[in-house]
């Protein structure tokens, strides 16, 4: 009897430690790495879908997600290595490129500018806009771009059809459009239905809708060029996250509302729904940087510091999206274009 039991708790002893091995070589498995998302809105969240669906994990990476509410500081984040890939709008990454940084866009997943144009509920038609005021933050503000684009894409003029004027914030903004002194203002997809109560509007314009939008680089992987040296299987496992993520969010509604709403305390459906339909539309399948819409924010930024010498092809690093593209992993996901 007793050399049964000595044999039994050396059989538990086994299988105890077999499960110990096997946890641990999974953990090990696992590679750790930080990265940053700037916002909570819709747009900014495939960087919370990757992480909460599990893409980055699927793809070998314990992420620890981090949030920094502005490109400018996630930018120094990643220049100091604290975070290895996170959310940089090509703005930020030019503006420290030309100052000596060595960063640099390794993908993007949405790029244009993410805006709608929220006017009262009485105006019907572009027509309708004529002679009066939209509201913006501050000249040479995002806003301020998104306002002069979404107008010009209605075939308005700036300034001339419609005045822009210097309002505040969207609380301001909210404020002034429930007033009735100003007709509208541009707005993240889906914002305006989180003000309490809500408000009698429609949406006039939205970037994604446009034969030509604003192209920037918006939702971005970035990173410096020192990290992509030693750690590129890294990045492109965080970009194949991405685009899981991508593919997740254009096909699972639901799922990635929850995801949604557990990052932005107070979405409500109507926020949710109507983000997430402006969100799919603009949702790059191959997750390569607009080069075009580099250029105009390395333009914007060379005329802070004009002896730069930085250009757009040394501020975008596509070489990783290529090589996964080649490798067929996005027709794999999406499944091949007929």
């Amino acid at each position: 009897m007793q050399r049964r039991n000595l044999e039994c708790l050396r059989l538990i002893c086994g299988v105890f430690m077999t499960v110990i091995v096997f946890f641990s070589s999974q953990a090990a498995s696992q590679e750790k790495v930080r990265v940053a998302y700037s916002s909570t809105d819709t747009t900014n969240q495939i960087w919370t879908v990757a992480h909460d669906a599990g893409f980055f994990k699927k793809q070998g990476l314990d992420t620890e997600l981090v949030y920094i509410g502005s490109t400018t500081v996630a930018v120094t984040a990643i220049v100091a290595e604290d975070i290895q890939v996170g959310n940089a709008a090509g703005s930020g990454l030019a503006n420290a490129a030309v100052r000596g940084a060595n960063v640099v866009s390794a993908g993007c997943v949405i790029n244009i500018l993410a805006y709608e144009l929220v006017v009262l509920d009485s105006i019907k038609t572009a027509e309708d806009l004529k002679g009066k005021s939209i509201g913006i933050s501050r000249f040479g503000s995002v806003s301020d771009v998104a306002a002069r684009e979404l107008l010009k894409g209605l075939g308005l003029r700036p300034m001339e059809d419609v005045k822009i004027l210097q309002v505040g914030g969207a609380s301001e903004r909210a404020a002034g459009f429930s007033r009735g002194v100003i007709a509208g203002f541009p707005s993240p997809p889906g914002n305006v239905e989180l003000i309490p109560g809500g408000l009698p509007h429609r949406i006039l314009a939205n970037m994604g809708d446009l034969p030509k939008p604003y192209p920037l680089p918006f939702i971005c992987a970035g990173t410096t060029k020192s990290y992509i040296a030693k750690n590129r299987a890294t990045v492109k496992k965080v970009l194949m996250g991405l685009i899981e993520a991508s593919h997740y969010f254009k096909t699972n509604k639901e799922g990635t509302q929850k995801i949604v709403a557990k990052y932005l305390r107070g979405a409500n459906k109507a926020y949710l729904d109507n983000s997430y339909q402006s969100t799919v539309k603009i949702l790059e399948r191959v997750p390569y940087t607009t080069r075009e819409g580099m250029k105009i924010q390395l333009d914007e930024a060379l005329k802070q510091v004009p002896g730069s010498k930085v250009t757009v092809d040394s501020l975008i690093d596509d070489s990783i999206v290529r090589e996964i593209e080649k490798e067929g992993f996005i027709d794999k996901i999406y499944g091949k274009k007929s």
